[in-house]
């Protein structure tokens, strides 16, 4: 078709999707194409602003790498990561709720028994996590797996840091007890910015938007039977709770981190310094 203009490019683009076998690929792309569309059209986009446009998504892509997922932090920071999350783990009352994965979790983190210290020497103020997994029956799970990631008392993650030769801390995996339970030893959360030396930041700068995220400790819960749940626990007494720069606290996942003076801890450790406790059981959905 020729001589196509602003008012029938739309439709003519779509149609061109006709000879496409894969219907699911189909549906994604001629929705896609007709929103950006709309966009351009309903802003009015100039030819500047679009380059624009394209060199910071170039830009984002550039600055990934092994250690470094922009575009995830693109998405979180547009809200697109919470609203994917919503539309695909809505979950039964009493189940826990899912929030974004983020863009610092590793396949790399190593097994832990119950009782380790996953901090393994990073920044932070001593804290004693504890819990149990249950399904939404109330019946305890067994042998699942809990992986366990957050940044340092800083707010910087293992993986941010360029001049410790890959050395991990602040994370790790473990198993629920036959009883359903774990427990563990790491550090307080603290609240912490999202990377702010990127094309992200750049935007999130631009748009008066502040970068903070309220101080969270992340789990990824699996077990045969449930749902992968992705999710955090929060800090009840962060003043960010309400402006989580990737709109990601459900208060559902809001909880108390109790501050206790020197003396014995939930292990029967001897703590000459004050220290933290978090207790949170986590409910799965089952699968399917």
């Amino acid at each position: 078709m020729q001589n196509l203009d602003e008012n029938t490019i739309t439709a003519e683009a779509v149609r061109r999707l006709a000879g496409c076998k894969d219907a699911r690929f189909k549906e994604i792309m001629s929705a896609l194409t007709r929103h950006v569309h709309d966009f351009a059209r309903e802003v009015k986009l100039t030819e500047a602003e679009w380059m624009q446009g394209i060199e910071f998504l170039t830009a984002v892509g550039q600055k990934c790498d092994d250690k470094r997922q922009e575009m995830i932090l693109l998405s979180d920071t547009l809200g697109l990561s919470m609203l994917v999350v919503a539309l695909n783990h809505k979950k039964p009352p009493g189940c826990t709720e899912a929030t974004v994965f983020g863009p610092f979790h590793t396949d790399k983190a190593s097994d832990f028994a119950n009782g380790a210290d996953l901090a393994v020497g990073a920044a932070g103020e001593p804290a004693f996590i504890r819990g149990a997994i249950r399904g939404s029956d109330g019946k305890p799970v067994a042998g699942a797996t809990i992986d366990v990631w957050q940044a340092d008392g800083d707010g910087i993650y293992d993986v941010q840091y360029t001049d410790r030769d890959n050395a991990l801390f602040a994370r790790g995996r473990l198993k629920s007890d036959a009883s359903g339970k774990y427990w563990f030893k790491s550090i307080k959360p603290e609240f912490y910015s999202i990377p702010v030396d990127g094309p992200v930041g750049d935007w999130m700068s631009k748009a008066g938007r502040h970068p903070f995220r309220p101080a969270h400790l992340h789990f990824m819960i699996q077990a045969p039977g449930y749902e992968k749940l992705v999710t955090h626990v929060f800090r009840s007494d962060d003043k960010y709770l309400d402006s989580d720069a990737v709109f990601g606290v459900r208060s559902s996942l809001v909880s108390d981190w109790v501050r206790h003076e020197p003396g014995q801890a939930p292990d029967g450790t001897a703590m000459k310094k004050p220290f933290y406790t978090l207790d949170f059981d986590f409910i799965l959905n089952p699968a399917g």
